[in-house]
C-alpha cells in the first residue's frame, strides 16, 4: 500500500497534468455535492434529535444523531477540500469522519431488532433480545474504536511526514470486522423472520404448563402478531442495514485498494456508494421512526403493563434447529 506522502506527491503530478489542484484524491471535491450532502445530514440529525425528545428514544442520541454529526464534519471537510484541494488536514479529516459516521446508526438497528424480537417473539431467535443488543452493539463499538484509532495514527502520522500506511491498516481491519458483524447480524436476522413466519420456535425456547417458567420469563409461547406498523419497521430496518452492508463493501475495496488506487480517486463512487447510501439509511429512520412504529419508551412500558398488542397464549411444538 502506498504511503499518504508518496499520494501527495502522486498528487502534485496528476495535477501538473490534469488541473487537479494538487489534491490528494487525485480529484477535487465538487463543492455543489459537498454543501448537498452537509444540507441532507444536518437537516437529518436535527429532525432526529426532535424525535428523539418527542418520543423520549435518548438512545438516539449517540447512535442516529452522533452519525449524522459525524457525516456533516466529514462533508464540511470535503467541502473545504473544494477549496483548498492540496490540503491535507481535510482528506484526512474526511477519511477518518466518513469512516466513522455509519457505525452508530449500525447499533441503532441492532437496538430496533431487539425490540422487534420482544413483540413477535425471542422463541423464534436464536439470541435473547438483550444479547443481542449486548453482543452485537459490544462488535460495534470494538469496530468504531479501532476504526477510531487507525484513523487517529494515519492522520497524525501523515502531519508528522510519517508514513500513514500503518494507520490505515487498521482502519481496514477495523472496518472488516464491522462488515463481518453486518453480515452475521443479517443472517441472524433472516434466520428470525423465517422461524416466525413458519412458526418454528428454538428448540427448548418453548415454556410449557408445569416449567415453572413463569409469565416473565423471556421464552414463553407467546407469539406477537406481524401488523402494518411491524411490517413498515421490519422493511425499513431490512433496507437501512442493506444500505450499511453496501456501504461497508466498497469502503473495505477502497481501502484495500490502497490511498493511490482508483477506487479511491473516483469521486462518483465514493458519492453514491458512501454518502448516497448513509444518506438513504438515516431518512429512512426518519421516515419509519421506532417511536412512531414501535412507541415510544413510555408507551411500550404502558403496553406491557397493560397487556396491549398480546394475543393469547397458544401451544406451539418446536422444530429441531
Amino acid at each position: 500500500m502506498a504511503s499518504f506522502n508518496d499520494t501527495l506527491t502522486h498528487a502534485v503530478v496528476d495535477a501538473t497534468r490534469h488541473n487537479f489542484g494538487g489534491s490528494p484524491y487525485h480529484y477535487i471535491p465538487t463543492e455543489g455535492v459537498a454543501i448537498t450532502f452537509i444540507t441532507l445530514f444536518a437537516l437529518s440529525t436535527l429532525v432526529h434529535a426532535g424525535q428523539a425528545i418527542v418520543y423520549r428514544m435518548w438512545w438516539l442520541f449517540p447512535t442516529a444523531c452522533l452519525c449524522g454529526l459525524l457525516e456533516v464534519l466529514g462533508w464540511s471537510a470535503r467541502l473545504w477540500s473544494s477549496f483548498s484541494p492540496s490540503m491535507a488536514a481535510p482528506f484526512e479529516m474526511q477519511i477518518t469522519a466518513t469512516i466513522l459516521g455509519p457505525t452508530p446508526l449500525l447499533a441503532a438497528n441492532f437496538v430496533i431488532f431487539g425490540v422487534i424480537i420482544q413483540r413477535l417473539g425471542a422463541q423464534y431467535s436464536r439470541l435473547s433480545p438483550k444479547w443481542y443488543t449486548i453482543l452485537f452493539c459490544t462488535g460495534d463499538v470494538v469496530s468504531l474504536v479501532v476504526q477510531g484509532v487507525g484513523g487517529g495514527m494515519a492522520a497524525t502520522a501523515a502531519g508528522n511526514g510519517r508514513d500513514p500506511t500503518l494507520g490505515g491498516h487498521i482502519m481496514l481491519g477495523g472496518i472488516c470486522f464491522q462488515l463481518f458483524i453486518i453480515t452475521i447480524y443479517a443472517i441472524c436476522a433472516a434466520e428470525f423472520y423465517v422461524r416466525y413466519s413458519q412458526d418454528w420456535p428454538m428448540l427448548g425456547r418453548v415454556a410449557s404448563s408445569g416449567s415453572g417458567v413463569g409469565k416473565d420469563s423471556e421464552y414463553t409461547h407467546e407469539s406477537g402478531q406481524m401488523n402494518g406498523r411491524l411490517t413498515v419497521m421490519c422493511g425499513a430496518l431490512i433496507f437501512s442495514t442493506t444500505c450499511l452492508f453496501i456501504r461497508a463493501v466498497y469502503r473495505t475495496i477502497e481501502l484495500s485498494n490502497g490511498w493511490n488506487g482508483r477506487i479511491i480517486s473516483t469521486q462518483v463512487l465514493f458519492n453514491v456508494l458512501d454518502g448516497a447510501m448513509i444518506v438513504l439509511a438515516v431518512y429512512t429512520l426518519n421516515i419509519a421512526h421506532p417511536g412512531l412504529l414501535l412507541g415510544s419508551r413510555l408507551r411500550l412500558a404502558q403496553a406491557n403493563n397493560q397487556g396491549v398488542e398480546k394475543e393469547p397464549r397458544i401451544e406451539v411444538t418446536p422444530s429441531p434447529n
